[in-house]
């Protein structure tokens, strides 16, 4: 078992100079352990590697900067072959590569469940070289023989305990069964089951196991929450949350270099210290804005995921990804910038309603715990302010303060009621700061949302009945055989003659519709409130 601290840079790693200009545009600055290990061995073509690593550790580019390397984009044949257990991760890990492969003319296409098999099919038949796909439609395809993969060069498992974990065991023997027996096999798992060595010792005859130092993938220290607003209303809650902290530090993500100079703009215009860093923004630029930043004369740091790599600050308060991240590891590697040197940070982020999949499918994959919350309201950011104004009025007592003031305060309460004078005085310095009409009205959306969702459990539809020999015992044991729950966490069952209804905890309740999506072109299983606004039609 190879364990290895590497201080190269990817420089010193072998890749070609197309691969290291593509990376350079990322924004990498220095390879993760994961990837300094296994990009000079699988360059080498010369064995398989099994590679245990969690997720945020930087996995698929990993496998993908070399996959750029070894593919060749002069032929037209499928030359690798990407196993994942999701759709959510089929799309990003097509994505990162895409975004890898430079100059290269590569051709890298997502086959998942719930996508038209015919546009799939069309795709596939114009020439493809790096496939990315769930087990199930991967499946469909090699019997429709609308995908060959007798000339792969590569067969990649990633999150192979996931998918395992997934039940597809016998999906991924029946793809192993159909590849080329000459490839090289990748296999990457943030946990070893005896499973997976089991596969391993029956389809790798011989392989190189690679183990990552285990990290914690996110920190106890950082409270993680989120808010679901409108897009619309997402630099208003942004606003909300800084005036309701008393001593707001923070680094604010947002997708585009466009949506950091829009937010930063708004932020201004509204008096906040803020300042902006994205990939236009020269080097010397960046120094000078992270050295303000770092001495906090200013308190908002408004970036993209490229453009804060190596930002090192110990003492934020809050991480606001006021964009989604793409992914897991985005997630991680966002949010792990608060809760550093032993303090408590706070981690948000805003989602529009149809993100909500996506935030639970991040959740999932990163193992944490993502709780929903109000967006402050306006009344209690005023009482914040003024009590924040009081504390720094009567903690000023200790100042000096210059006579010229004693002799003004004289003679303006000379002929003056001292409370009427106060009042007077509060008003004139802070009715901007006070004034409930420098806000904006943002729309709660939770209240649009599912009673049994908001209690944390969700109503699905299952296309099996009675006709099918289904019955209550029957279903629970097949959803289990899917996915890891207890019995008990499966309620309300109602089996009818040609469907059934189950109640699950919302946090499964994706991992369930995704593990039996891939049965066959028609879901098996799906929200029950989508189904039946199809079937009111």
């Amino acid at each position: 078992m190879y364990v290895q601290k590497s201080l190269l840079g990817f420089e010193d790693l072998g890749l070609s100079k197309c691969v290291l200009n593509a990376i350079n545009k990322k924004g990498f600055e220095e390879p993760t352990d994961i990837q300094t290990m296994t990009i000079p061995i699988m360059l080498k073509n010369d064995t398989n590697i099994i590679a245990q690593a969690q997720t945020g550790t930087g996995k698929t580019a990993a496998f993908g900067l070399p996959l750029v390397d070894l593919v060749n984009d002069e032929l037209k044949t499928v030359q690798s072959l990407i196993l994942v257990p999701t759709r959510e991760l089929a799309i990003q890990v097509s994505e990162e590569i895409n975004s890898l492969k430079g100059d290269k003319a590569l051709r890298i296409v997502p086959i998942y469940g719930g996508q038209s098999i015919d546009e799939q099919f069309r795709r596939l038949k114009k020439g493809v070289h790096i496939v990315v796909g769930t087990p199930g439609r991967i499946i469909d395809h090699l019997m429709r023989k609308t995908l060959k993969l007798k000339d792969i060069e590569h067969l990649i498992l990633d999150e192979a305990d996931e998918m395992l974990n997934m039940g597809f065991a016998d999906d991924m023997e029946e793809i192993l069964k159909h590849t080329n027996p000459s490839k090289r096999t990748l296999l990457f798992s943030a946990t070893m089951p005896a499973k997976i060595r089991d596969l391993a010792d029956k389809y790798m005859p011989s392989y190189k196991q690679l183990t990552a130092k285990q990290k914690q993938l996110t920190t106890n220290l950082t409270e993680q929450i989120y808010f679901e607003v409108k897009a619309s209303d997402k630099f208003e809650a942004l606003c909300r949350i800084i005036d309701i902290e008393e001593n707001f530090y923070g680094l604010v993500f947002c997708r585009t270099k466009i949506d950091v100079e829009a937010v930063v703009t708004h932020l201004i215009d509204r008096s906040y210290d803020a300042e902006a860093i994205h990939g236009d923004i020269s080097q010397a630029q960046r120094e000078r804005t992270l050295e303000k930043f770092k001495k906090q004369r200013i308190n908002i740091l408004v970036a993209t995921d490229v453009a804060a790599r190596g930002i090192d600050v110990n003492n934020l308060t809050h991480v606001i990804n006021y964009s989604l991240p793409n992914d897991p590891e985005s997630y991680v590697h966002r949010i792990g910038r608060t809760g550093r040197a032993g303090r408590q940070g706070t981690a948000i982020t805003f989602i529009t309603p149809s993100e909500y999949s996506r935030l639970m499918f991040i959740q999932r994959i990163a193992k944490t715990d993502i709780k929903k919350s109000q967006i402050p309201k306006v009344k209690d950011i005023i009482e914040t302010k003024k009590k924040k104004i009081t504390e720094d009025i009567l903690n000023g007592f200790d100042e000096k303060i210059d006579p010229k003031y004693y002799t003004w305060a004289t003679k303006l309460l000379a002929d003056q009621d001292p409370i009427e004078l106060l009042a007077r005085v509060l008003n004139y310095t802070y009715d901007e700061d006070l004034n409930a009409e420098g806000y904006s009205d943002i729309k709660e959306i939770g209240s649009q949302r599912n009673t049994m969702e908001e209690e944390g459990k969700t109503r699905l539809f299952v296309a099996l009945g009675k006709k099918d020999k289904i019955n209550a015992k029957k279903l629970v044991e097949l959803i289990k055989s899917r996915v890891k729950l207890k019995s008990k966490q499966i309620s309300d069952i109602q089996v009818l003659d040609k469907f059934s209804f189950v109640t699950v905890p919302f946090a499964k309740a994706e991992e369930i519709i995704a593990g039996f999506q891939l049965e066959g072109q028609t879901p098996l299983i799906t929200h029950a409130k989508k189904r039946s606004k199809k079937r009111g039609k």
